[in-house]
């Protein structure tokens, strides 16, 4: 499995938007300009986020995006597949049938990509929050927050 630029820039947003919860939606251009972010890009991505109902979006003047529920309810896994991405470690790897080294080997992939796919659900945004103002506080950062 490897993190594309789609999936890095959503968890951006996401890790933003929970930094940022509060009363008030987010607008894309807040998040892109805290994150370093191309706003249009972003806005695509926070359109895929609220098609699969991790966000809403509110329109108008004041409008942005807000988290569609706690942090905490909202795992890894799931910003990703909003996006599109693959989360499966071994795609395309299938073996041939005469070599026992490869099936024993693709035996064990398959197990352990079973177990990351698991973990992916379970890494819940309010983990990486946590995880982020932890490292952020021994890093010795004031409240600004890029990932």
């Amino acid at each position: 499995m490897k993190l594309t630029t789609r999936g890095h820039y959503s968890v951006k947003a996401m890790l933003d938007l929970t930094f940022q919860q509060g009363d008030a939606p987010v607008t894309v251009r807040a998040i892109a300009e805290r994150q370093q972010l191309p706003a249009p890009y972003l806005e695509k991505l926070l359109i895929e986020l609220r098609r699969a109902g991790l966000v809403y979006s509110i329109r108008g003047s004041q409008g942005g995006y807000q988290l569609a529920c706690a942090p905490s309810q909202i795992s890894l896994g799931q910003i990703l597949e909003a996006v599109g991405e693959n989360i499966d470690p071994l795609p395309r790897h299938h073996p041939s049938a005469d070599q026992v080294e490869d099936w024993v080997t693709f035996a064990l992939w398959r197990r352990l990509s079973q177990k990351i796919k698991e973990a992916l659900f379970t890494i819940s945004l309010e983990d990486l929050f946590f995880d982020a103002r932890s490292w952020q506080a021994a890093q010795g950062e004031e409240t600004g927050f890029i990932v």
